[in-house]
């Protein structure tokens, strides 16, 4: 923990920020964090309940003379993404987030920072403990398993939250109001291949990709940033196809809404082509690194002599089959929105790539604001390993939160926005998963709003929060809860 992050403004906020940070809370192993939040709630004489699915609901009574205002949902999610540098020594499940400040950012060392949706929790523990905020009475939601597959919104408790109005606070844009997301579907692909020794004489190398931007891949899949798992695929399938070679492993990625930013591959070429393979390789490589220089520009593609792994290596008809499945599926954007400038409709994101000992494992995550188009999408990306002989499963389907312009709690944070501010605020549907959809299917009569502190790099190593943004963020909800309207 940072000493001098809790010095900074607002106190509060960046106080409760720290002090969840310092709880291991990663998605489906949220019992350490849930039992802070119940102590939390314990510590200030608030009632709680806990759902079948871990879900949190903490009770706070409206503020004098707010007591005729419509009741609020203030929901935030709990778990965060794990991710590290390769060269971070760092475990999640003892150590608690080291962050720092970098001019007007605070980040972690070598680690996601947890802003998403760390900054969202703090904000709303910051409105219960607090003396001197004016609000109407508050549910506050703390859901979990968000960033894995949103099963804590899924499985919400029916009937249980008697809210009107539900503020999300998981928009990573401190100018943006948020009012329809992308529903999503994960593909979970798996194949058994054939294994053979090598016979004749082979060089055996490491292929890699590290040093990649990485990010979320609803937020930042239209920054067209690399994936590794498909830039490594290149190089392995266009050695193949120029010179041989065989493959003994393929290791990339990781969870599903990561960007994945390293990869890596242990191959072996025979020796009389080692020559023109390196040459080949380091080409590719000054092609890749230029192709990927504005998105990607510590981008490491490197290869050099390895020692075999005990065991054996794919045989050539089954290798032929996995790098043409790699290469077919689709990752990143496969279309804008026709009604909303600057929206990805839907898109695929090749999230995880394993292949040792025989086996073979594919993860991937697609969203879509149509829930036509991301069924379309997700059996695309199924079809080139179906035909492989793959056996491929889709899960944790849910839906996207359908924009409604004509909102009555819309037009009235659009005035507060233009009020505090002087300037419109950007009203629009995001491509990420945000739980609104699936409150939504709960609770239909909810009026929901998203809204929050700029955070960038979400998802990887690189994330972290705008100080002044989270300053912004916070003025900007308390002159909210002022302004919920009565109740009819």
């Amino acid at each position: 923990m940072s000493t001098e992050v809790r010095q900074l403004e607002p106190k509060s906020v960046w106080n409760h920020f720290e002090d969840l940070n310092a709880v291991p809370r990663a998605s489906k192993k949220e019992e350490r964090v849930i039992a802070f939040m119940e102590g939390f709630a314990r510590s200030l004489d608030l009632p709680f309940e806990k759902d079948e699915i871990g879900n949190l609901v903490i009770k706070k009574a409206a503020t004098a003379g707010m007591e005729n205002r419509k009741p609020i949902i203030m929901q935030a999610h709990v778990d965060m993404v794990h991710q590290k540098n390769a060269d971070t020594d760092f475990d999640f499940d003892t150590q608690g987030i080291q962050s720092y400040i970098d001019g007007d950012w605070v980040k972690a060392k070598g680690t996601t920072l947890g802003a998403d949706n760390g900054m969202g929790v703090a904000a709303i523990m910051a409105v219960l403990s607090s003396t001197d905020i004016a609000h109407p009475a508050i549910e506050a939601l703390f859901t979990v398993d968000e960033e894995a597959g949103m099963t804590g919104a899924m499985h919400l408790k029916h009937n249980w939250l008697k809210g009107e109005i539900l503020l999300n606070l998981d928009t990573e844009e401190d100018d943006e109001l948020s009012i329809g997301c992308a529903g999503g579907v994960d593909s979970n692909i798996d194949w058994t291949y054939t294994e053979e020794p090598l016979t004749g004489d082979y060089a055996a190398y490491k292929v890699s990709v590290s040093g990649l931007s990485g990010g979320h891949s609803g937020m930042d899949i239209i920054k067209g940033l690399g994936n590794a798992n498909k830039i490594l695929n290149r190089m392995l399938l266009g050695t193949h196809e120029a010179f041989g070679l065989r493959i003994q492993s393929f290791d990339g990625g990781g969870l599903r809404n990561a960007i994945p930013r390293e990869a890596s591959a242990i191959v072996a070429v025979k020796h009389e082509k080692v020559e023109s393979v390196q040459h080949f390789w380091d080409n590719l490589i000054v092609d890749l690194t230029k192709e990927f220089a504005t998105t990607d520009p510590k981008a490491k593609i490197e290869y050099a002599s390895s020692e075999v792994r005990s065991g054996n290596f794919m045989n050539e008809a089954d290798q032929k089959k996995f790098l043409y499945a790699i290469q077919a599926c689709q990752d990143g954007i496969r279309r804008m929105s026709p009604d909303v400038e600057d929206l990805v409709e839907t898109s695929n994101n090749l999230a995880r790539v394993l292949l040792q000992d025989g086996k073979m494992e594919v993860k991937c995550l697609t969203r879509s604001d149509r829930e036509s188009a991301k069924w379309d999408l997700a059996f695309a990306v199924a079809a080139p390993f179906k035909l492989i002989g793959a056996n491929v499963e889709h899960s944790g389907s849910y839906p996207g939160w359908k924009l409604d312009p004509n909102a009555r709690m819309l037009g009235m944070m659009k005035d507060l926005y233009a009020e505090l501010f002087g300037e419109q605020p950007d009203v629009l549907a995001c491509h990420a998963g945000l739980e609104c959809g699936l409150l939504g299917q709960h609770y239909p009569n909810l009026e929901m709003i998203s809204f929050g502190p700029t955070i960038r790099g979400a998802h990887s190593p690189d994330e972290r929060v705008c100080i002044s943004s989270v300053q912004k963020f916070w003025g900007y909800l308390q002159e909210a809860l002022k302004r919920i309207p009565a109740k009819n």
